[in-house]
């Protein structure tokens, strides 16, 4: 079940606003060790939620990559997510209404600060690892600045910071969902939502996280029965867009892609010179196919940070795959972990 934390003072952003006793919602496994340094963060991505062993079933768990028996596993919300309790969707207190399109952009450097505070809060000294994929990834490598607070990274298909592709493909979606004249703005009735907008941007979005292999082999040109789709291909992004709009909320999904938007670990320097104190060690997963964040990102990263170690995953689900190719992530994962997965004890002597 998720549970929540709240921060006991107000939160001020990046660009200014306040936010005033923000809740999160997270889910934990595992025991919090005495000394509060066992502590292993998992990041979601765009439309996840905090119930990451459900995701990562495999890699989560009692002798599992992230090994529960262990280590306490958390997975707490990214803002503006609506499997948590701090989004558009959320009561601003200055107001007592939804935040609506008054969400305030919380930039991924934010979120990282909202966790640190609420992992504190939570009785967290250190934590042994960040660990996320895509926008998990861009949280996983922003806790790289909490050099006294983490002991390693592992960014997954993610660059070191959002590209103008990708910002074009966020830009697309978000031109989806404001075509549906249900989006008023941002400010719509939840009982009326834009739900074909947000199909829509679904749609879009699936075409950047797979591969053309992957969407011939799967339906090269097979014929879909009625007319709605005629072809296979055009009948499964259809079902994407509609399965997203019944458990998503298009005000959260555009808040989040800023969110997204936001992502520059270098803050506008070169790489080598933006990333230059980030010297803990990192593991940095690339995908070739990946049509998002393309392989040269993670290859241009792991170059950049003084301490990494760059694996590439060669799957056809392209940017999807650290969701779905478990075995290939788990050999990659495991000889890092053996040997960053160490006691707090061992990175202190190091240090």
């Amino acid at each position: 079940m998720p549970r929540h934390v709240t921060l006991p003072a107000p939160f001020v952003t990046e660009n200014g606003d306040t936010l005033h006793a923000p809740t999160l919602t997270y889910h934990a496994w595992g025991t919090l060790a005495p000394a509060g340094d066992n502590a292993i963060v998992v990041c979601h991505a765009l439309t996840g939620d905090t119930d990451a062993a459900a995701w990562w079933e495999p890699l989560i768990g009692p002798g599992r990559l992230l090994d529960t028996d262990t280590h306490f596993v958390i997975c707490l919300s990214v803002p503006g997510s609506p499997y948590g309790a701090l989004s558009p969707r959320a009561t601003d207190p200055a107001t007592g209404r939804a935040y609506g399109a008054s969400f305030p952009l919380i930039t991924v450097r934010d979120g990282v600060r909202l966790h640190r505070a609420a992992l504190e809060a939570l009785g967290v000294r250190q934590l042994a690892l960040a660990i996320g994929g895509s926008l998990g990834g861009m949280f996983a490598l922003e806790w790289g600045r909490h050099a006294d607070f983490v002991r390693a990274i592992a960014p997954l298909a993610v660059g070191a910071r959002h590209s103008a592709w990708a910002i074009g493909w966020n830009e697309a979606q978000r031109q989806a969902i404001a075509a549906d004249p249900a989006w008023n703005g941002g400010d719509y009735d939840p009982a009326d939502p834009p739900r074909a907008g947000l199909a829509a941007a679904r749609a879009i979005a699936m075409l950047s996280y797979r591969t053309p292999a992957i969407y011939e082999e799967r339906h090269g040109r097979d014929r879909a029965a009625g007319r709605a789709a005629p072809f296979e291909a055009a009948r499964y992004l259809q079902y994407q867009g509609r399965k997203l709009a019944d458990r998503f909320d298009a005000a959260c999904y555009v808040a989040l892609t800023r969110t997204m938007d936001s992502h520059d670990a270098a803050r506008g320097a070169s790489l080598a010179e933006g990333l230059a104190d980030l010297a803990l060690p990192a593991f940095v997963l690339g995908i070739d196919g990946d049509v998002l964040y393309p392989l040269a990102e993670q290859e241009a990263l792991a170059e950049a940070l003084p301490n990494a170690t760059l694996a590439t995953l060669r799957s056809p689900y392209g940017h999807d795959a650290f969701l779905v190719a478990f075995d290939d992530l788990r050999a990659r994962l495991a000889p890092w972990l053996a040997r960053h997965l160490a006691p707090s004890t061992s990175f202190a002597l190091a240090g």
